[in-house]
């Protein structure tokens, strides 16, 4: 087969991203433009900023995209967007300009789900890495445990009942001082604790989660006692939090008969969860998870997924639209 080029747009949160990606593998460009600095000082993501942001930034980064990966517009195969889940007005930022970008190049119009594109950020880095695997997701919006049956075939296994793991992080950081973006910090400050607090674990009869006990948990500690050790209390979160997910992906990796296991999504970046999971490899499992610039919000994981639906010829048409609660 000829080599496919997928242009891919993701402005579903505070990056606006745009990559091209050969044969849903091989990343020529994969340009990403963060607002951290911007949404800093609001202590967290401001939506309509962040609109507006994506509005000014996409077209340059479009180009230099192009640039980078030493590629005309007339080479692109098809242009892949992220229609959902995600800010309605970042999302929106995306999906016009791809709409608009692929009716002026006269080329497929391909819309990705974002939490797909975060399992395939894992074939970019693992070229070796097949279908059928279980991949746990988790970010900041999302904690799914999910079987990928096929490149565009997922059947969801369990997935949390009310925050997202990477709330957690978020919430833990704001408690007791650290700031936002919430999760690196307490990565950070846990590598100097030790894990001598005691906090709940929530665990249900299927492979659901929940995160919001042990953050009410440390909520209540650490205003009873503002002098606790900041570093206890980080390795004590992270290595309960990872005991759940461990917990849950292994019950299903034996009720499935896996023995492949993927992690994706901004927490995935986390070192500790890292390890826990690698650790997994000792009992025969084989672990994978993406590179770290590739584990949170890229376009080359949106490329990825459009070039598997492209050839499925699973095309949108112009009226895509943006999706903020779009399920996997």
């Amino acid at each position: 087969m000829n080599e496919l080029n997928i242009l891919g747009i993701e402005s579903s949160c505070d990056e606006t991203s745009v990559s091209v990606v050969k044969n849903g593998r091989e990343v020529l460009s994969n340009v990403i433009h963060s607002q951290i600095d911007i949404h800093k000082e609001y202590g967290g993501v401001v939506p309509e900023i962040a609109s507006r942001c994506h509005t000014e930034v996409i077209n340059q980064i479009m180009k230099q995209a192009l640039k980078e990966a030493n590629l005309s517009l007339k080479e692109i195969d098809a242009v892949s967007v992220a229609y959902g889940p995600g800010l309605v007005g970042a999302l929106l930022v995306g999906v016009s300009y791809a709409k608009a970008l692929s009716y002026a190049i006269k080329k497929p119009l391909i819309g990705v789900n974002h939490i797909e594109g975060h399992i395939a950020a894992n074939y970019i880095t693992h070229k070796e890495l097949e279908p059928p695997f279980l991949c746990l997701i988790i970010s900041g919006g999302h904690t799914h445990l999910v079987k990928v049956n096929d490149y565009t075939n997922f059947e969801i296994l369990g997935k949390t009942r009310d925050d997202a793991i990477g709330e957690a992080f978020d919430k833990v950081a704001r408690v007791i001082g650290l700031g936002y973006p919430g999760g690196p910090k307490v990565d950070k400050l846990a590598k100097e604790g030790e894990p001598n607090i005691i906090l709940p674990k929530t665990h249900f009869e299927n492979l659901d989660f929940s995160f919001s006990g042990i953050k009410t948990a440390i909520l209540n500690l650490y205003h009873k006692n503002p002098d606790l050790n900041k570093a206890d209390l980080c390795i004590s979160f992270e290595k309960t939090a990872t005991e759940m997910l461990l917990t849950n992906t292994l019950k299903a990796a034996k009720e499935y008969g896996m023995d492949k296991i993927a992690i994706c999504g901004g927490v995935s970046a986390n070192s500790y969860i890292r390890q826990s999971f690698l650790d997994l490899e000792k009992d025969g499992y084989r672990v994978y998870y993406p590179d770290i610039k590739l584990c949170t919000d890229n376009a080359a994981m949106i490329g990825a997924v459009g070039y598997y639906k492209y050839l499925k010829k699973e095309f949108s048409d112009l009226t895509l639209n943006a999706v903020p609660n779009l399920k996997i």
